[in-house]
């Protein structure tokens, strides 16, 4: 019996796996390991010729290239005289922008804009100021130079606190002004005040004037390499008749992409650098324009913020547009239809503000 028993308990152990017996249980495999991806095979490049130099900063008025160190420059605003007797002008073809504006009496006057005066000879001839013109060079962070001003150019330099040089009233800064003999003999006394490039650095080496825009400051005008407008119309022939006395003629130059700018019936020449005055970018802005009131000289008043119609012009093509300004110590925006942001064509730009019940603007 006690055999009959081992036998069976030894047939049912045989039965129990053991280790060693039956299937093995392995340990989990590890996570095959990630498969590199073979470095990309890149043929050495051939060897290029020298790229030219171009400047690391950029003019933001004109949107082209220029020496690093005058880019955040406060740019000079120059006023300088339009009458037919004191052509030509001294230095205008060199200017970034040239606002161009009625004043009393059915002539206009223009204000330069200059990112630097660095290397200009001659600036002139220099006259009085108006509050809108005031306001133009504010609108810049500009410095002011002026030869007098209306009473209430004076005021506004004031209580503005306009950074100013004057060739009338001025302290030491009227140093950088004197009368050039030759325009004195053919042009007349009062259309004889110069100035140039170097005078002003001088004077402002000194200290007078902080000469760099603040941190803080920042131009929100954008450029592109070609500003014609898309689907424009034809506009290669302007006219700006801003008066019975005054009409501003822009033809456009397919050579140079630019207005070649004429007036009183001839070529605008630069009587300093022998150069027609052109311009990339012609813009014509519509505002509200009338008499002061009581004002025995006919001193006109002249709105530069708010809003109003305009038309921009460039590469051959015009297109209509509109203007803003919040204060007079930003710059003018521009805007396309559907009240998107102008991009103007690099290059410099002639702005002519006009009142569309007075002056007439027309193109082909």
């Amino acid at each position: 019996m006690r055999k009959k028993l081992f036998v069976l308990l030894l047939a049912a152990l045989l039965l129990v796996p053991t280790a060693g017996c039956g299937k093995e249980e392995l340990p989990p495999e590890p996570d095959p390991d990630p498969i590199e991806k073979p470095e990309p095979i890149t043929e050495p490049e051939p060897d290029l010729e020298p790229e030219p130099y171009i400047p690391a900063g950029t003019n933001p008025l004109t949107g082209l290239p220029m020496e690093p160190e005058f880019e955040n420059n406060r740019p000079i605003a120059i006023m300088l005289n339009n009458l037919k007797a004191a052509q030509p002008q001294l230095g205008i073809s060199l200017a970034d922008i040239i606002y161009e504006v009625p004043v009393e009496g059915g002539i206009t006057r223009m204000l330069g804009i200059y990112q630097t005066v660095d290397g200009i000879e001659l600036l002139g001839s220099v006259r009085s100021a108006r509050p809108y013109y005031l306001e133009l060079a504010l609108g810049h962070d500009a410095l002011f130079v002026h030869a007098g001003g209306s009473q209430q150019a004076y005021s506004n330099i004031r209580s503005w606190k306009v950074d100013n040089m004057d060739g009338v009233r001025g302290g030491e800064d009227a140093k950088i002004f004197w009368r050039d003999s030759d325009r004195r003999k053919r042009n007349g006394y009062e259309h004889s005040l110069v100035t140039s490039g170097q005078n002003i650095l001088d004077y402002l080496a000194d200290g007078p004037y902080a000469t760099e825009h603040p941190a803080n400051y920042y131009y929100l005008q954008t450029f592109v390499e070609d500003g014609t407008p898309v689907d424009g119309e034809n506009a290669e022939h302007i006219t700006v008749r801003f008066s019975n006395y005054k009409t501003g003629t822009f033809d456009y130059d397919a050579a140079s992409g630019c207005y070649l700018v004429g007036q009183y019936g001839k070529e605008h020449v630069d009587g300093s650098t022998g150069e027609q005055v052109s311009a990339t970018n012609v813009l014509v802005l519509e505002t509200a324009v009338s008499n002061i009131s009581g004002d025995k000289e006919g001193r006109l008043t002249v709105r530069t913020t708010g809003s109003g119609d305009g038309t921009y012009f460039c590469g051959g093509k015009a297109i209509p547009i509109t203007w803003s300004r919040k204060d007079r110590n930003v710059p003018f925006s521009y805007f396309t239809e559907g009240n998107r942001p102008l991009a103007l064509g690099q290059g410099s730009s002639y702005v002519c503000i006009i009142s569309p019940k007075n002056s007439k603007l027309q193109y082909e």
